[in-house]
């Protein structure tokens, strides 16, 4: 595998569709509970509006996307620069197990040294032990508990 990370263009719209598609049915946003197409249309515009926050990277092998993360910058009231969020990590079926989600990873942690930032956090839910595999490789659990109340 030549495997190539990377910043998305906007020519990988029509392959990052199917693994951003495929991401949100893993946490059961498929069918009548999927999200709407304005909010795909926005986070697509989002990752190329140079003020925004967000940034997406692609796993590239010969001409194919394998997988995607999308992560944002934000201001911390415990550190003066900026902490990096990675909110999205998904490979295709086909690349699991192949070093693909790692190397994305790795190329967050990269453009978040880049950017100056200290710290690079993410949050995965508890049932999803084969993502736990890779990240206890990766990184440290901080312990803390996510709250969250939905309106």
């Amino acid at each position: 595998m030549s495997l190539i990370i990377r910043a998305v263009t906007r020519q990988d719209y029509d392959q990052w569709l199917p693994l951003w598609d495929g991401y949100n049915a893993f946490y059961g946003r498929s069918g009548p509970t999927a999200l709407a197409p304005e909010i795909t249309a926005m986070t697509w515009q989002r990752v190329f509006d140079a003020y925004e926050p967000m940034h997406a990277l692609v796993a590239e092998d010969n001409g194919r996307l394998l997988g995607l993360t999308h992560y944002l910058f934000h201001r911390s009231t415990t550190a003066i620069e900026p902490s990096c969020y990675l909110q999205d990590l998904f490979t295709s079926e086909a690349a699991r197990g192949k070093g693909v989600g790692s190397a994305l990873i790795h190329g967050v942690y990269e453009r978040a040294k880049l950017a100056g930032s200290p710290r690079v956090y993410w949050q995965t839910h508890e049932t999803n032990l084969t993502a736990q595999r890779l990240y206890d490789k990766v990184a440290e659990r901080s312990g803390f508990i996510v709250y969250r109340k939905i309106f």
